[in-house]
């Protein structure tokens, strides 16, 4: 049986089967192997599962599964792919690489990713709470107490609620413990669970609050550990220099058969 070769790695939390693709030769479309892969009582368990391969004009490129198999933009995979290119020697300590969203830049500052997010454009009301875009759609609902919340079934609910429907939503759960702080518990859509952190989800939190509170720097707690976005805004819904900020570090490495 063949072998397939991977790294695991975390960004607060957040895992992800990373796997040095520059030979093109994983089978991207069999969904049920990605499903299998990110399995985590049948196979390496995962949040999502990433491609890093070569691109003609930029120094990789990124490629996210979900664990259900569909595609989005993952900031945390993202910093981890940063991370996992520079110790295949691909990059040195900054990077433009391919994503599903375009080109995105980072840089590695005392082991923290420093990644440049796309703009957003626009932000939608929902009775009381937003949505918007940020590679990603992401539910944004401001409570008191976020861990009083049963993420999973109330995050089960909004994501599949038929305005969303039928690709479904992310949804944010967040609580203001102070100025330019926010706690955040997010329930992911792909992976149809609560993680311990999602980088999108996050950055839509912080635009979020930054729109309420005319704030342009925010630190985020998640479960999974500590995150920064910072980024300008005008006020009326629209952000550009947008960055997520935060850890991605080695977990192991191993080799896993597959039919």
């Amino acid at each position: 049986m063949p072998l397939i070769s991977f790294d695991k790695y975390q960004g607060t939390g957040n895992d992800f089967i990373m796997i040095d693709d520059r030979q093109g030769i994983f089978p991207e479309n069999d969904l049920p192997l990605i499903s299998s892969l990110c399995h985590r009582k049948f196979g390496v368990g995962a949040d999502g599962l990433i491609l890093v391969r070569n691109h003609e004009a930029y120094d990789f490129e990124m490629i996210y599964f979900n664990p259900d198999g569909s595609q989005s933009l993952c900031g945390n995979g993202s910093r981890c792919a940063v991370m996992f290119s520079r110790e295949l020697g691909i990059i040195g300590g900054s990077t433009t690489f391919m994503s599903i969203e375009g080109p995105l830049r980072a840089e590695i500052k005392d082991q923290r990713v420093h990644l440049e997010m796309p703009d957003v454009n626009g932000v939608s009301s929902y009775k009381d709470d937003l949505f918007l875009n940020t590679g990603s759609p992401h539910y944004v609902q401001f409570v008191p107490d976020a861990d009083e919340i049963d993420v999973f079934h109330e995050g089960k609910k909004i994501r599949n609620l038929p305005d969303f429907l039928p690709a479904g939503t992310n949804v944010n759960f967040v609580q203001v413990t102070g100025i330019a702080s926010l706690y955040v518990r997010t329930y992911e859509r792909g992976v149809e669970d609560e993680t311990l952190s999602c980088g999108t989800g996050v950055t839509a939190s912080a635009l979020a609050m930054g729109l309420k509170e005319r704030q342009e720097q925010i630190r985020i707690r998640t479960r999974g550990g500590n995150l920064e976005v910072s980024f300008k805004s005008d006020g009326s819904g629209n952000f550009t220099d947008i960055c997520l900020i935060g850890p991605a570090v080695k977990v192991f490495s191993g080799e896993i058969e597959f039919s």
